[in-house]
């Protein structure tokens, strides 16, 4: 047992039956009565984020997660299929589990979240800074614009859309964060 004091982001805690996430949280000491924590918490199952106080001191519930290096292959009915690294062996994981999962392309190594006590897949999450190419974009027109930091929409190699600024062309390589699904830079 931890008790509030412990929490910090990432986090993952088990609240009336249900795994989640401590997504961010501030510790608050009012000038009158008891300090508590506030907590912003993500539900590992259906992907919901939801408020919640704990009072200060309050006991917590740790849950011991790992994580595993495993490999995109391809996407069915039943969901995406990955492959562990190391012992070849072969999982399915739900497409709600994966955030941003229309920036996955075949091949690419993803960290697949489990909870160690129950075998049971809780995540999957995207390398933070992935490359893309850009597969279709409208040519940006000089002069187009009065401020600096405008953005189009441009269709990625795995049929995402993100948003780019205008001097992005069909066929450039950019690299986009997938966490925010922004664009960071222009690859050479």
């Amino acid at each position: 047992m931890a008790s509030t004091a412990d929490i910090k982001n990432g986090l993952c805690i088990e609240m009336n039956g249900k795994t989640f996430s401590v997504v961010e949280f501030l510790h608050v000491k009012p000038g009158k009565g008891l300090a508590f924590v506030r907590t912003k918490l993500k539900n590992l199952e259906n992907g919901r984020v939801i408020d919640h106080t704990f009072s200060s001191g309050e006991k917590i519930d740790p849950v011991r997660v790992e994580r595993r290096p495993y490999q995109y292959l391809y996407e069915d009915d039943m969901g995406a299929n990955f492959m562990h690294s190391e012992t070849f062996e072969q999982i399915q994981i739900d497409k709600n589990l994966i955030e941003n999962a229309d920036l996955m392309r075949e091949g690419q190594m993803v960290e697949v979240m489990f909870h160690t006590e129950k075998e049971q897949v809780l995540t999957a999450e995207l390398p933070p800074i992935i490359d893309m190419e850009v597969t279709y974009t409208e040519p940006g027109v000089k002069g187009d614009t009065a401020s600096t930091n405008s953005l189009k929409p441009a269709t990625v190699d795995t049929g995402a859309t993100i948003k780019v600024p205008l001097f992005i062309n069909t066929g450039d390589k950019i690299r986009v964060d997938t966490r925010t699904r922004e664009y960071r830079e222009r690859v050479k």
